[in-house]
C-alpha cells in the first residue's frame, strides 16, 4: 500500500533526505505536499521530480515565479497560510516536519489536529511545547515517530520491552566541530570552522548546535517528552564516531543499542515504514574496517548549553522555550558575525537568567515567552 506524505521543509537538509528515501522505493510513497522555504530553484526540481498537489514557499514573490515553471496540476502557495496548508490540508497519511527551529510547532499541531501521523525531525516542537503536542498526538490517536538518529536509536531498542523494566537511556553525541580543542582553544574560532562537522552532512544552524552542544540539550528535552522520562533517567555521553547512534540500559544492567554508519536516510526511512524494514540506499556498517570505538564522559564545564538545558528542562513552563529562542537568535548572531562562537552561551545565559518562567503555559503564551526572548536576545551587547 502507497503511504501518502507531506514535507514540511523539503528544500532543508532533512527534507532532501527524505525525498531521497522516496525516491529509492517510488512505489511505496506518493508525495502529497511540500513546504520549500526559499530555496525556489531547489522547489522547482522537486515539484517535477514527485508532482505534488500543493507547494508552499516562503513569499508571494517566489511563489509566481515557481507557479511560472511548473504544471498547473501543482497548488502553489506562500507564507504562514501556504505551510498550514501543506501541513493539513492534504490526503497524506504521515506528515514529516523538518523545518528548523520553532517556526515548526504550529504547523506540526495543525497536522496532528488533522489526523495526521508525525515523522518529527523538529526537535523545538517539542522542547517549546511538549505538553500540548504529546496531549494532542493521545487525544488524535495519531503516532509521534521520532526521526533524530538519536531517538529513532532508543525508540528501536525499547520496541517490545517492558518499560517499568528500563533504567535509563543513554544520547550519544558526537562533539561537533570543536570536540577536540579547549575552551581556551574556542576563543576566536570562524563560522567556517564551526560548520566543519566531523561525521553529519546537516545544516547551519543545527551543526553550530552541534559545535556548542545547545543540539543535544534540546534531544534530552526531547527524549524527556518522547519517552516520558525523568531528566534523571537521561544520559548524555561523547561518541566521537557516530556508530553508536544511542542506547538504553535495563534494571538488570543489560543495555541495548541500535549502531550504523552515520547517515540520516535509516531513521528517516523508518518513520516513514515503521513498523516495517525494507532496504536501503545506505552503505553496510563494517565494524572491522573501524576497528575501534571510543566514549567520553560529557563534560558540563566544558559544555555549559548543555547544563543549561537539562536545567531549563528541569524548571519546565516557559523556560526551554527561552532557552531554545535564544540560542536561535544566538546562532543566527554567529552566523553573521555580529557575536563570537563563546558569546553564544552568554546569550542564552542571560535570557534564562531575566526570564520568569510561567508553569504549564499556553501555546499563547509560549508564542508570547518565545517572541521576548527573541527580542532580548537580539539586544544584548558585548
Amino acid at each position: 500500500m502507497t503511504k501518502r506524505i507531506a514535507i514540511l521543509g523539503s528544500t532543508g537538509s532533512i527534507g532532501t533526505q527524505t525525498l531521497d528515501v522516496v525516491a529509492n522505493a517510488p512505489e511505496r510513497f506518493q508525495v502529497e505536499a511540500l513546504s520549500g522555504g526559499y530555496n525556489s530553484k531547489l522547489i522547482i526540481e522537486q515539484i517535477k521530480q514527485f508532482r505534488p498537489k500543493i507547494v508552499s514557499v516562503a513569499t508571494k514573490e517566489l511563489a509566481e515565479e515557481v507557479k511560472r515553471q511548473v504544471s498547473s496540476d501543482t497548488r502553489v502557495l506562500f507564507g504562514e497560510e501556504g505551510l498550514m496548508e501543506v501541513a493539513a490540508s492534504t490526503d497524506a497519511d504521515m506528515v514529516v516536519t523538518a523545518l528548523v527551529g520553532s517556526q515548526g510547532l504550529k504547523p506540526t499541531l495543525a497536522a496532528i489536529e488533522a489526523g495526521k501521523h508525525i515523522g518529527l525531525a523538529n526537535k523545538e516542537t517539542l522542547v517549546s511545547a511538549g505538553h500540548i503536542v504529546t496531549s494532542a498526538v493521545k487525544s488524535k490517536g495519531v503516532a509521534l515517530l521520532p526521526i533524530d538518529s538519536e531517538h529513532s536509536a532508543i525508540f528501536q531498542c525499547l520496541n517490545g520491552e517492558n518499560r517499568p523494566e528500563l533504567a535509563k537511556i543513554t544520547i550519544t553525541a558526537s562533539g561537533g566541530s570543536f570536540r577536540d580543542r579547549t575552551r581556551k582553544e574556542l576563543e576566536g574560532v570562524t563560522v567556517e570552522q564551526a560548520l566543519q562537522h566531523p561525521n553529519w552532512s546537516m545544516g547551519a544552524k543545527i551543526t553550530i548546535d552541534s559545535a556548542t552542544m545547545v543540539n543535544k540539550g534540546l534531544e534530552v528535552i526531547e527524549a524527556h517528552w518522547l519517552f516520558d522520562l525523568p531528566y534523571d533517567q537521561i544520559d548524555v555521553i561523547i561518541h566521537p564516531e557516530s556508530v553508536i547512534h544511542s542506547y538504553v540500559e535495563f534494571v538488570d544492567n543489560s543495555v541495548i543499542a541500535q549502531l550504523g554508519n552515520p547517515d540520516m536516510r535509516v531513521p528517516i526511512q523508518y518513520a516513514l515504514t515503521y513498523p516495517h524494514r525494507v532496504s536501503t540506499p545506505t552503505k553496510r556498517l563494517d565494524l572491522a574496517a573501524i576497528g575501534k570505538l571510543h566514549f567520553r564522559e560529557m563534560d558540563f564545564d566544558r559544555y555549559p548549553c548543555l547544563r543549561m538545558a537539562y536545567e531549563s528542562g528541569r524548571q519546565s513552563g516557559t523556560t526551554p522555550t527561552v532557552f531554545n529562542a535564544a540560542n536561535e537568535i544566538a546562532v543566527a548572531r554567529f552566523l553573521r558575525g555580529e557575536i563570537t562562537f563563546l558569546q553564544i552561551e552568554h546569550v542564552i545565559e542571560a535570557a534564562l537568567q531575566k526570564h520568569e518562567s510561567y508553569a504549564d503555559p499556553s501555546l499563547d503564551l509560549i508564542q508570547e515567552q518565545d517572541a521576548w526572548a527573541r527580542a532580548f536576545a537580539a539586544s544584548i551587547q558585548f
